[in-house]
C-alpha cells in the first residue's frame, strides 16, 4: 500500500474527489507517509447523498430476509479476507499485528452477523383496539439516509457499528472516515459492494470541513458521529438546524473501584490490560483507578509491577507488544501535556516518556496523587496514562466516581454482591462492569450519559435507534 492514492467509493465504484486537495495518511509507527487521500469538499459529499438518496427506494423496499443475507455474506467475505483486512488495519494504526484477526477483526464479523440477525427480528408492540372500533398497530421503518463520521481509534469495527445496524434496518448510507485512518473502511466499502446495490454504501474522506459538509447537508434524516465531545457539540447543533436526528457516543473517563476485598492481583492485571490496551485509545478505558485507602499502597505496587511486566509497547511487528503508538502527531502531543503539566501535588510513578526516535510510542504511565479537580481527572487523556487516586468509604467512591461531565462505562471490584448491585445502580454510567472492565459483546448496548453522548450501538437498542415509529390506525366498524 505504499504510496497508495485513495479515492472516494461513491454508487458502486471508486471515484475521484478533493478537486486536487489532499491529505497524507501517516503510519504511526515510523512517521512515514503511505497514502494519499481526496480532501472531499460539499460537492464530493453532495455526490454521495446524491448515490445513497436514489438507492434509498429500492434497498428500502427490500425484506428484511434479503437484507440479513446481504450482511451474512459480507461478514463471510470479510472472514475469508481477515488476515488482508488485520493487515490493513495494522498499517492504519500501527497497532500490534500478532492479534488484532482475534481481538478487532473477529469481532467485527460477529457484530455484522449480530445485525443480520437483527434485520429479521423488528420489534413492536401488538395490533389491538384502543378505540372503540379502530385497530391500530406499529409500523418501524427505516429512517432514510444516514450520514455517519467514525474515529480513528478502531477504524474497522467503528464503521461496522455505523452501517451494519443502519443497512439492516433498510437505510442507506455515507459515510465518513477519520482522515488518518480511511483505508479499511474504504476496503470494507468496496467489500460490501459485491452485495449490496449501488448507493446504498458509499465511502467519502476528509477532515473537519468534509465532515461539516455532511451535517450540513440537506439531504440525511440522520447523522451519526463517534468522535470528542466538541465534535457532539458541534454536530449536536448544526443538525439543529433542520431537526435532524443526532446519533452521538462520545468520550469517557471511566472510574475503576477498587475495594479492599476485591483480588488485588486479579484485579491489577485486568486493569492493566484494559488501561493500555489500543494505547488507552479507548472511550472505555481503565483510566480512573479509585482505590480502598487500606489498600491504596499495596494496590499501587502491585498495579504497577504489572505495568512494567506486561504493558509492553512497541511496533507492529513486536510479538510480546501490548499495545503500539498514539494514532497521530497532534494526539502524542496531547498525551504528553497531561504529563507534563502535573500539579505540584502529584507525580509519575511509572512511564511518562517517549519511547524511540520514530513514531508516536509513549511509554504505559500512572499518574498519582491527583485531585478531583485536576485536568488530568477531569478530561479524557486517550492515551496509555492511568491515574489512581484514593477513597475511604463506599460514599466517597460513589462521589469521586460520578463527579466527571462523562457518562459512559465503569466498573466495580468487590466481593461484596450487595455492594456490587448497590453500586451498579448508583454509577451514572452507561455500562457498569463487575470484577471485570472493557468486555463488549454484540447483544448489549454500548453508550453513555452526559458528556458521552445518546443513543446506543450494538444490539436490539442500536438497530432500533436507526429505525422510526409509525402509528397506523383502521376504521373496523360496519
Amino acid at each position: 500500500m505504499s504510496n497508495q492514492l485513495l479515492r472516494n467509493f461513491i454508487n458502486g465504484r471508486f471515484v475521484d474527489g478533493g478537486f486536487g486537495e489532499t491529505s497524507t495518511v501517516i503510519n504511526p509507527s515510523n512517521e512515514a507517509s503511505y497514502a494519499t487521500a481526496p480532501i472531499s469538499d460539499e460537492h464530493d459529499v453532495a455526490s454521495a447523498y446524491q448515490a445513497a438518496g436514489e438507492a434509498f427506494d429500492g434497498w428500502s423496499n427490500t425484506t428484511p430476509a434479503e437484507r440479513q443475507l446481504a450482511l451474512l455474506k459480507i461478514a463471510d467475505a470479510l472472514e475469508a479476507r481477515a488476515e488482508e483486512f488485520a493487515d490493513a488495519e495494522s498499517l492504519n494504526t500501527g497497532k500490534p499485528r500478532t492479534h488484532l484477526v482475534e481481538t478487532e477483526i473477529a469481532p467485527s464479523i460477529d457484530q455484522i452477523r449480530f445485525f443480520a440477525g437483527a434485520a429479521r427480528n423488528l420489534e413492536g408492540r401488538s395490533a389491538g383496539e384502543y378505540l372503540q372500533n379502530h385497530t391500530s398497530w406499529i409500523r418501524r421503518e427505516p429512517i432514510g439516509v444516514i450520514g455517519q463520521v467514525t474515529p480513528w481509534n478502531y477504524p474497522l469495527n467503528m464503521a461496522v457499528w455505523k452501517f451494519a445496524p443502519a443497512l439492516a434496518a433498510g437505510n442507506t448510507l455515507v459515510l465518513k472516515p477519520s482522515e488518518t485512518t480511511p483505508i479499511t473502511t474504504l476496503m470494507m466499502a468496496e467489500l460490501a459492494a459485491e452485495f449490496l446495490p449501488k448507493g446504498v454504501f458509499n465511502v467519502v474522506t476528509g477532515d473537519r470541513k468534509t465532515g461539516r459538509a455532511m451535517i450540513q447537508s440537506a439531504i440525511p434524516q440522520m447523522v451519526s458521529l463517534t468522535g470528542s465531545v466538541e465534535a457532539g457539540m458541534d454536530v449536536a447543533a448544526t443538525a439543529a438546524v433542520d431537526l435532524k436526528r443526532v446519533h452521538l457516543e462520545l468520550g469517557g473517563k471511566a472510574p475503576v473501584i477498587v475495594f479492599a476485598d476485591a483480588d488485588l492481583v486479579a484485579a491489577a492485571r485486568q486493569i492493566v490490560q484494559a488501561g493500555y490496551f489500543n494505547a488507552g485509545q479507548d472511550c472505555t478505558a481503565a483510566t480512573r483507578i479509585l482505590v480502598q485507602a487500606g489498600i491504596h499502597d499495596e494496590f499501587l505496587a502491585v498495579l504497577i509491577a504489572e505495568v512494567k511486566s506486561s504493558a509492553i509497547v512497541g511496533a507492529p511487528d513486536q510479538a510480546n507488544a501490548l499495545f503500539g503508538p498514539v494514532n497521530n502527531a497532534n494526539q502524542l502531543e496531547r498525551v504528553q501535556g497531561f504529563i507534563e503539566n502535573l500539579p505540584s501535588h502529584a507525580e509519575v510513578a511509572v512511564g511518562g516518556s517517549r519511547v524511540g526516535g520514530q513514531g508516536y510510542f509513549l511509554e504505559a504511565t500512572v499518574l498519582t496523587g491527583l485531585k478531583q479537580a485536576d485536568s488530568q481527572i477531569q478530561n479524557e487523556i486517550f492515551g496509555p496514562v492511568i491515574t489512581v487516586q484514593k477513597f475511604t468509604d463506599d460514599a466517597e467512591a460513589l462521589k469521586l466516581a460520578n463527579d466527571v461531565r462523562y457518562g459512559l462505562a465503569s466498573s466495580v471490584w468487590t466481593q461484596n454482591h450487595s455492594r456490587a448491585l448497590r453500586f451498579s445502580k448508583a454509577l451514572n454510567f452507561g455500562t457498569v462492569w463487575i470484577n471485570t472492565h472493557l468486555p463488549i459483546v454484540a447483544e448489549m448496548p454500548h453508550g453513555g450519559f452526559g458528556h458521552s453522548g445518546y443513543g446506543k450501538d450494538l444490539s436490539q437498542y442500536g438497530f432500533d435507534d436507526y429505525t422510526r415509529i409509525k402509528h397506523v390506525m383502521s376504521y373496523i366498524g360496519e
